[in-house]
């Protein structure tokens, strides 16, 4: 399956995190549309996605600050083969393009990392040996109003606050990118992080765009290659509908991978 990259730009703009749901059913069309998605999209051997109902026991505990999510009637569980030492970005990349199609089918999301209980999300789904959830994702039609930690974190300007691209990039001067370059990262400063730390670092070249962790400190213990993982995806978004292809290489850290621009 190749990458919608005009549906999921417009996703990745419009993408919210959301923790308050409606007592509403999502139709077996929509869930079956979803499915095709990771079903289909699989760019990597290492990392897969299953579904189940969710219920009430899944998370524990508040959330950080950003509330405990509450209504959801079904979850995606993002897995990964730990044998493979670049698991963490393609799971980020991976789960972010079902994240993107369900933002798309109208559905509200919720990257979770850290606050739910594997055990009982490992009820739900047959993990093979070496297998690890990483992360998972409430799915439903989100509430009409936000909840009071989603208003309160609005109200605070810190919901959506992101750097700038002068704090995030260096290399190549700005005044000299192209125009798929300056797309891509403004894209990935969209992209979700774990208590939107924005730990991703670029580095920028003609036709190449580096992206590496800020410090080898996972805050918070949640990996931060995993949120440079949906940047990378975000960043491939955008070049696409630049109309700039390309593929990545997976660095050692504390980089993470390169988008490198096909000629």
């Amino acid at each position: 399956m190749e990458i919608p990259f005009q549906r999921w730009y417009d996703a990745l703009l419009r993408r919210r995190s959301r923790r308050l749901y409606q007592a509403k059913a999502v139709p077996p069309n929509v869930l079956q549309s979803l499915a095709d998605t990771y079903t289909n999209f699989r760019p990597f051997d290492s990392v897969r996605a299953a579904s189940a109902r969710m219920t009430d026991d899944v998370f524990k505990g508040i959330i950080g600050a950003y509330g405990k999510i509450r209504g959801a009637p079904h979850m995606i569980a993002f897995i990964g083969d730990t044998r493979d030492r670049h698991v963490r970005e393609k799971i980020g990349y991976y789960g972010e393009a079902i994240v993107l199609e369900a933002t798309a089918l109208g559905l509200g999301t919720c990257w979770v990392g850290k606050s739910f209980d594997r055990n009982v999300a490992s009820s739900f789904v047959v993990l093979e040996e070496h297998e690890h959830i990483f992360a998972i994702t409430p799915i439903g039609y989100a509430a009409e109003r936000s909840s009071f930690e989603e208003r309160a974190l609005t109200a605070f300007g810190r919901s959506h606050a992101r750097k700038p691209l002068g704090e995030l990039a260096s290399g190549l001067p700005e005044n000299t990118w192209s125009e798929w370059t300056r797309k891509s990262l403004e894209a990935a400063r969209l992209a979700p992080s774990a208590v939107n730390r924005q730990p991703w670092r670029f580095y920028v070249e003609h036709g190449r765009i580096t992206i590496s962790v800020d410090t080898m400190d996972d805050s918070y213990g949640i990996s931060k290659r995993i949120d440079c993982g949906i940047a990378m995806l975000h960043i491939e978004i955008a070049a696409l509908a630049c109309g700039v292809s390309g593929t990545w290489e997976f660095l050692d850290p504390p980089r993470v991978a390169a988008f490198v621009a096909r000629s």
